[in-house]
């Protein structure tokens, strides 16, 4: 395998609703919103469903390197219900191998429901399920044994068992990469993104407000010279500044493509990554590497949705 991803998987439910019914479950429009069991199950009973598709942002990133031709996998708890099952089958579709045994548990399938109002707004409400409680016993360990890279998800990190999975793969990986993912995330586990970064990581992908938040650092020469100092890659996408790579004492710059219709940002990082991964497990140069995942997520901000096709 060329790339083995490890995250959160979560199940989109894309449904189809009038705005009053957002007013009258408490939602406000274009939000994401975490729901507890209750309130999830309680939402669905009002649903049809329009359509179901395996998410999670690094699940996104392996959809878009099997897209690009190359052979990959996955590892993500769901439980064996009927949206696990779904889960399941949509990786599958996508050539994507799924490298985790379900199991019976007592909490379901981590789900994100999509709500698309008549003016095509998405207001999200996203139940995490089993999905967070990934442990180091979920890890096939030869599944990363035969992975060129491991590329993990910073949304997944937390303290405990979730620590463990992480260790035990980036222990036995041959390469590591990791997402930060978001900014909220990396101001709870600073001090253990600090350390994976440093010490653990071969790869890190951030956008500009979480490696700037990770150094609190006042600008972005900054970043610059902490870069240069860990000597690993650090690859960070700025907008419409484009995107860099960080590379011992090079530093690699693409401009972003210009007068795109954006319509949907959603997947833009996550598709930036797998162009990216794309070229550097082709062994095409940082640069080229670049292009390729800016040229991933301007197409992808240009639809609705994370999925290319």
């Amino acid at each position: 395998m060329k790339v083995l991803g490890i995250g959160n998987a979560i199940i989109d439910v894309i449904c189809k609703v009038e705005v009053s019914f957002l007013s009258e479950n408490n939602l406000a429009k274009s939000t994401m919103k975490l729901v507890d069991e209750t309130e999830f199950k309680k939402l669905l009973s009002n649903l049809n469903i329009e359509e179901t598709m395996a998410g999670g942002s690094v699940a996104n990133s392996i959809v878009g390197l099997s897209q690009l031709g190359n052979p990959v996998s996955f590892i993500g708890k769901v439980n064996n219900d009927e949206l696990g099952d779904e889960y399941e089958k949509s990786l599958v579709s996508e050539k994507v191998k799924y490298c985790y045994q379900k199991k019976e548990e007592t909490i379901p399938t981590g789900t994100c429901l999509i709500l698309i109002t008549p003016d095509s707004e998405r207001t999200m409400c996203t139940f995490l399920g089993i999905a967070g409680k990934v442990s180091d016993k979920d890890i096939d360990e030869n599944a990363v044994k035969n992975s060129e890279i491991v590329f993990l998800e910073g949304y997944l990190w937390d303290e405990g068992e979730p620590r463990n999975a992480f260790n035990k793969a980036i222990n036995v990986s041959k390469k590591t990469a990791m997402t930060l993912s978001d900014k909220f995330c990396v101001n709870r586990h600073k001090k253990s993104f600090l350390d994976l970064v440093n010490n653990k990581l071969d790869i890190t992908f951030a956008n500009e407000l979480e490696i700037l938040s990770l150094i609190d650092a006042k600008n972005f020469d900054e970043v610059i010279s902490f870069s240069k100092q860990i000597g690993k890659l650090i690859v960070i996408t700025r907008g419409e500044k484009g995107s860099l790579a960080i590379q011992k004492n090079e530093v690699i710059e693409c401009d972003s493509q210009k007068d795109l219709k954006i319509v949907d940002l959603t997947g833009a990082g996550d598709l930036f990554a797998a162009g990216f991964l794309h070229g550097y497990v082709n062994k095409l140069s940082i640069k080229e590497s670049l292009e390729k995942g800016n040229e991933m997520a301007s197409k992808i901000i240009q639809k609705i949705g994370a999925r290319l096709n």
